[in-house]
C-alpha cells in the first residue's frame, strides 16, 4: 500500500495490472487503473478515481494460447528431432539398397510388398577367383579393407552404368538390368557388358596395387558371367525380412557361366550375345553341361581390342592365307596338312599302275 500511494502521489497515478480475486469459489483476474484527480466545477472529481476491469476471459484466453505455443514447440522440437532420426535411418538404409529399389521403395504408393513381376532383364554375377584360400590367409582387418575398396569401386561402376545392385554375397556380386527401370532391351544387355569391361579394366588396377603394396602374390583375379532371359522380380522372404531381388534360370545361368569363366575374362550367354554381336566381339566356346541344365550351353566369350586384330594375309608363291586370329594359325597349318593328305589320296586313286600291261 505504501508503494501504491508512493507512486500515486509522485506519478498522478497507478496502474495494477493483475489482481486475483476469488469469487465463489473461482479465481477471477482483474486489473486496476487508479489516478489523481481535481476539477474546479465538482468536489466528485477530486481525490482518488480507479477503474477495476475483469481481465478473466482475457486472462484465460491468453494462458490457453501460450500453452498452445509451448505445445507446438515442443512438437516442433519432437518432428525436427524424430526428422533427423529417419535421415540417420535413410542414409544407413541407402547403403544397404540400390539406388533404384530405395527410390522404388520410397517414392512409391503402393503398401503390398508381395508384387512380382515376370520381365526379361540382363543378369551380371562375378566372384574373385581363390578368395576363400586367400580370405584365410589374410590378416582380418588387411582382408576387409581389401574387399571393401573392391566392392566400392565395383559398386560405383555398376551405379554410373545404370545397374541394379541386388546383393553382395561375400566377394559375390549380382546386378541386374531392366527393372525397375528398363532402357529396352538391348540397351540394358548393352550397358551391362559395358559395366563388365570397366570392372574389368578396374580390376587390373586393382591387381596391381594387390601385388605391389599388399605383396599378395595370387593378384586379383574376377571372373565374370551374364546371361539374358525372364526372371521374376520383386519382394521374397519371410515376415519379418523380406529382399528384392531376381529369381530364375537366368540368374542361375550367369552364375554358372562365371563359375566357368577364366580369370579376367568374361563370358556370356547365347541370347545375350544375339543382342549383342553386331557392336561386341565374342568367341563362341565349346558347348557344356552346366548343373540344373538339361541341354548344353554354348558360351560366348567376350573379346577385348587386345584380342581381336585386324586381319593378316599371310602371302606365300601359290596361296594367300588370310588370318583373322593369331591363334588361328595353328588350325590352318592343320587343316592345310589334312588338305594334303586328302589331295595326295586322290592322287595315288587316280595315278595309272606301272605294272599294268597295254
Amino acid at each position: 500500500i505504501s508503494d501504491f500511494r508512493t507512486t500515486l502521489n509522485t506519478d498522478g497515478k497507478v496502474l495494477i495490472p493483475q489482481i486475483k480475486i476469488m469469487l465463489n469459489g473461482e479465481l477471477h483476474y482483474f486489473s486496476l487503473l487508479s489516478t489523481k484527480t481535481k476539477s474546479p466545477f465538482t468536489k466528485i472529481l477530486n481525490g482518488i478515481q480507479g477503474q477495476l476491469i475483469d481481465r478473466t476471459a482475457e486472462t484465460i484466453l491468453k494462458q490457453e494460447n501460450e500453452k498452445l505455443i509451448s505445445l507446438n514447440k515442443e512438437a516442433y522440437d519432437s518432428l525436427k528431432d524424430k526428422n533427423a532420426k529417419l535421415e540417420k535411418i535413410s542414409n544407413r538404409l541407402a547403403k544397404y539398397l540400390s539406388p533404384q529399389i530405395y527410390k522404388n521403395i520410397f517414392e512409391s504408393d503402393s503398401e503390398h510388398t508381395n508384387e512380382y513381376k515376370r520381365k526379361k532383364l540382363t543378369v551380371f554375377f562375378s566372384d574373385i577367383k581363390g578368395f576363400t584360400d586367400l580370405s584365410d590367409s589374410l590378416d582380418p582387418d588387411l582382408l576387409a579393407e581389401l574387399v571393401n575398396d573392391y566392392l566400392s569401386a565395383m559398386t560405383d561402376i555398376a551405379l554410373k552404368h545404370g545397374g541394379t545392385i541386388d546383393k553382395f554375397i561375400g566377394d559375390a556380386i549380382l546386378v541386374f538390368f531392366g527393372d525397375p527401370e528398363s532402357d529396352g532391351l538391348k540397351k540394358d544387355a548393352s550397358k551391362c557388358l559395358s559395366m563388365a569391361i570397366a570392372m574389368q579394366n578396374k580390376v587390373a588396377e586393382l591387381d596391381k596395387s594387390w601385388r605391389e603394396d599388399h605383396g599378395i602374390a595370387e593378384g586379383l583375379k574376377v571372373r565374370i558371367g551374364i546371361s539374358t532371359g525372364y526372371c521374376t522380380v520383386g519382394n521374397f522372404g519371410s515376415v519379418q525380412r523380406v529382399d528384392y531381388t531376381v529369381l530364375g534360370s537366368t540368374v542361375n545361368l550367369a552364375s554358372r557361366l562365371e563359375s566357368i569363366c577364366q580369370p579376367k575374362k568374361i563370358l556370356v550367354a547365347p541370347e545375350t550375345k544375339v543382342l549383342l554381336e553386331k557392336d561386341f566381339k565374342f568367341e563362341a566356346q565349346e558347348a557344356v553341361r552346366l548343373k540344373g541344365f538339361n541341354q548344353p550351353v554354348v558360351p560366348y566369350q567376350y573379346l577385348d581390342l587386345k584380342e581381336t586384330t585386324s586381319p593378316e594375309i599371310l602371302k606365300g608363291d601359290v596361296v594367300d592365307i588370310i588370318l583373322k586370329q593369331p591363334k588361328d594359325i595353328e588350325s590352318i597349318l592343320h587343316e592345310l596338312k589334312s588338305l594334303q593328305k586328302d589331295y595326295e589320296d586322290k592322287l595315288t586313286k587316280t595315278r595309272p599302275s606301272k605294272n599294268k600291261k597295254k
